[in-house]
């Protein structure tokens, strides 16, 4: 078949043509990342035929000197960034070019808002990659053959990013990839030596494979105003250091080279909040580079997406995102970890069997959590940032990592009563240094919202013995705390579930007049028993509410209310949980309700009193019309 039958033009993936149009306006002010995205893709292709050959050196074709030349033309106005690594067969480039195979991406254009400065964030985290040439090229090709594949494999796709691109195999004797950027009239000056060497040191100066431009000599006086010979190569320069930056000394580094080798291996636009570099000799030896993300992905919740570290083993690249050196909690940790005690045959299920993966995992859980530690302490404006972000999936740690869950414990952060707002900033150490005298608990409540923690009556005492209350509302927090016995000595308590004790908090004569008061309320006990039959386990006297006639609360080990709408919502069978009918014996509502001798309004006022304390524990009523309609009775009785 010849090449020019071969030609097809295709349109773009949906998602492409909406990323594009989003990308080139978003991005406009900084447009001279497209480079820093080009190189990059470049060295991963070099990474990966370095990889390949491992196992198949016939694909380095004799030609094993891996390399990456960026070139430019003033009066053609283009820019061209070519590798000899892996290369792209016609399928790759129709995969990789012409749609966005990654998982979330409809959750992601969904999150899009419209507003230029927060959607430029939000394609920042997504990445765009190869994408981002359109940001100043108003046409982009691509010539690129597969390493292995026959010379006549050779593959050129080209489009102007306006919703088709066209794809026709070409005779190209060199594998790897050509990618010649057309500038757009405005973006003439990338095509420019000064400042294309000068992007290649600020963005791809990390970069382990060299990148090459053509020398620039001022010419000497005899050769000032001759022609250059036309059949003299250009002589080559490396314009990068080439040297894997993890493996420099972390004195030689500075912050901008951290910063910029963060967006090389997150493909992130925004810089890290953080990072760990840590150089380890022994028995293990590695090196690790974590970072910690400013901004959570799109993709944060999908327990599925790609994840993990760059591994390298003695410095070649093995494989992207190798999720087994970090536990799912530190899902957001970003970098790269180069071992010298694995074999470079590695493959995932070599990985998932090898004793000294899960020695590189206990090593790196606790330099992430040691990272996470320092900045709580040393940065703590930092830290708020971090949390707000990544703060509920932090949560799922003291559950999944039972060696670590002290150290986890330390690094969650939480609403209370001791602040007046939502800001989850009281860590657990704080709030055991407030702690009153003889209190022995850290006591918390779960509601759906922290306006309904906030509000709930089961504060009440607590308000009025100052005793500070952590105020739970995220999705996951009564799943976590159902995990969860005890910190530092002092066990945890849902002040909305069990039989009130405050301990030694409460005085022996305030325990004795509370006894003796449910003692003389038995009469009004058993007749809310009666009157709320089925609907609850028992009632009794509490002294937990000062300003509320009565709530609800559940045994010690049922489930609670937040859980219950979360298994319900997912479909789940929820087992029966009765509430526990508590009432407050120095309420005026409660006297009136003990002195009611008609037994039919009692039970009206008594089914009233139970609803309020449904509905005030975030809970919805079985039958709402017979709750109204006994309020309404009983308001037409008072009007009367």
């Amino acid at each position: 078949m010849s090449t020019e039958t071969q030609k097809e033009t295709l349109g773009f993936q949906t998602e492409v043509k909406q990323l594009l149009k989003l990308m080139i306006h978003s991005l406009y002010s900084n447009k001279e990342i497209f480079l820093r995205e080009l190189i990059s893709n470049a060295s991963d292709a070099s990474e990966k035929l370095r990889f390949e050959a491992l196992s198949n050196a016939d694909l380095y074709e004799n030609d094993g000197d891996l390399k990456i030349r960026v070139e430019f033309d003033e009066e053609a106005k283009t820019v061209s960034i070519i590798d000899n690594g892996i290369g792209m067969s016609r399928q790759d480039v129709v995969d990789h070019l012409g749609t966005i195979a990654k998982s979330g991406t409809a959750s992601f254009f969904s999150s899009l808002t419209g507003d230029q400065a927060k959607d430029s964030q939000l394609i920042g985290q997504f990445g765009v990659g190869f994408y981002s040439a359109f940001i100043v090229a108003k046409q982009v090709d691509v010539y690129t053959r597969r390493a292995g594949l026959d010379a006549s494999e050779g593959v050129h796709w080209s489009s102007a990013g306006e919703g088709e691109f066209s794809i026709e195999n070409v005779e190209l004797p060199q594998r790897g990839t050509r990618i010649v950027l057309s500038l757009k009239e405005g973006d003439e000056e990338f095509a420019n030596a000064f400042r294309l060497r000068t992007l290649v040191r600020k963005y791809s100066d990390h970069i382990a494979i060299p990148v090459l431009m053509e020398k620039q000599e001022m010419p000497s006086d005899e050769e000032e105003g001759e022609e250059k010979k036309a059949d003299k190569a250009p002589e080559l320069e490396t314009v990068n250091s080439a040297t894997a930056l993890w493996s420099r000394s972390k004195s030689e580094l500075t912050d901008e080279e951290y910063k910029e080798f963060y967006k090389h291996v997150s493909h992130d636009f925004a810089e890290p909040l953080a990072w760990a570099h840590n150089q380890v000799e022994g028995n293990l030896e590695y090196t690790s580079l974590l970072y910690l993300p400013e901004r959570a992905p799109f993709d944060l919740w999908n327990r599925d997406a790609p994840k993990g570290l760059k591994l390298y083993i003695q410095r070649v690249f093995i494989m992207d995102q190798a999720d087994e050196f970090l536990p799912l909690y530190l899902r957001f940790i970003k970098g790269v970890v180069d071992s010298k005690n694995l074999s470079l045959n590695v493959s995932r299920e070599i990985l998932q069997k090898d004793p000294n993966v899960d020695k590189l995992r206990t090593a790196l859980t606790k330099r992430a959590l040691d990272m996470l530690a320092k900045l709580a302490k040393n940065e703590p404006e930092k830290y708020n940032a971090f949390w707000k972000e990544f703060g509920q999936v932090l949560k799922e740690g003291p559950a999944e990592d039972y060696a670590n869950r002290e150290k986890v414990l330390k690094l969650l952060r939480f609403a209370s009563t001791h602040n007046d707002n939502a800001e989850q900033t009281v860590g657990l150490d704080d709030y055991i240094s407030r702690m009153k005298e003889g209190q022995e608990k850290i006591y918390y409540v779960v509601a759906d919202s922290y306006n309904a923690a906030k509000s709930s009556p089961h504060l009440e005492i607590f308000r009025k013995k100052g005793i500070e209350v952590l105020l739970l509302s995220d999705r996951i927090d009564e799943w976590m705390m159902s995990q969860l016995f005890d910190f530092d000595g002092k066990s945890f308590q849902d002040v909305s579930k069990g039989e009130l004790n405050l301990g030694e908090v409460e005085s022996e004569e305030e325990k004795k007049q509370q006894e003796e008061v449910a003692k003389q309320m038995e009469g009004l006990t058993e007749r809310l028993t009666g009157a709320l039959g089925e609907r609850i386990k028992e009632a009794r006297v509490t002294h937990r509410l000062t300003d509320s006639p009565a709530c609800l609360v559940v045994g010690d080990y049922d489930m609670g209310a937040q859980m219950r709408k979360i298994m319900e919502a997912a479909g789940q069978a929820v087992p029966e949980v009765k509430p526990i009918f508590e009432y407050n014996p120095e309420h005026p509502l409660i006297a009136k309700l003990d002195k009611e001798p008609d037994e039919d309004r009692f039970k009206d006022l008594a089914l009233v009193l139970f609803d309020q304390a449904e509905l005030a524990a975030g809970g919805q009523l079985d039958d709402p019309a017979a709750y109204i309609g006994r309020l309404n009775k009983l308001l037409l009785e008072l009007s009367a």
